[in-house]
């Protein structure tokens, strides 16, 4: 099955490049691109990509809106943020309206390559040590009270940490001496109780309801 992808950016030259380097991937299929928030919402609606790629400043609706809406009417469409630096406060705001994660624009073509397949899989986090500074730190300043944690058994707030802090599944596993099988449930889990729709929410919750405190390791 081919990865559906929607390029959405004000800049010619951008979607332009991005077509290329995806098109030229066997199993990509970009299905279409969008200049503007407006036209990629009525194209991600129309379509259903597996995989949007988002930029967030652009004319008539900007990418954070245009990902809420997209994110709300398709849950199974993954937004990939495109920024051109790492620590902005409008790509935490985007992973908060349900984007899966983030690239820096002038990544190298394999880069980019990876993260549409992350992103279509649904199972890691993008660019993992960046997303967790950048979680850190907008995340300390827009406190929430309103997370369900309470509602997570021990050994589920102990995988959402480690799941914070950037392990994968396997490293989760190896760390608390468990199959990775046995990891995969307690993120479904987690995801679920928290109405989370990927790991980045989960981990974006964690730090605003200050379950982890950014900075200090457990």
């Amino acid at each position: 099955m081919s990865i559906r992808i929607l390029l959405v950016d004000d800049q010619t030259l951008v979607r332009t490049g991005f077509r290329l380097i995806l098109g030229s991937e066997p199993d990509f299929e970009v299905v279409g691109d969008a200049a503007d928030g407006q036209e990629g919402i009525e194209l991600g609606r129309r379509l259903r990509p597996d995989v949007v790629l988002m930029d967030i400043r652009m004319p008539r609706i900007d990418g954070i809106e245009a990902t809420r809406r997209l994110t709300t009417a398709s849950p199974s469409t993954k937004v990939v943020i495109l920024t051109t630096y790492d620590l902005d406060e409008y790509v935490f705001d985007a992973l908060r309206a349900g984007a899966s994660g983030f690239i820096l624009k002038d990544a190298p073509a394999d880069q980019l390559v990876n993260a549409v397949r992350v992103a279509a899989a649904g199972d890691a986090l993008l660019a993992p040590s960046i997303t967790r500074r950048l979680v850190e730190e907008f995340a300390r300043r827009t406190p929430r009270a309103d997370v369900p944690i309470g509602d997570l058994t021990p050994r589920e707030l102990e995988v959402l940490k480690l799941m914070a802090r950037a392990l994968s599944n396997a490293e989760i596993a190896d760390r608390l001496v468990v199959s990775e099988g046995t990891v995969k449930t307690h993120v479904a889990r987690i995801l679920m109780k928290l109405e989370c729709r990927d790991r980045v929410q989960a981990v974006v919750a964690a730090y605003e309801c200050g379950l982890v405190q950014p900075g200090i390791a457990d």
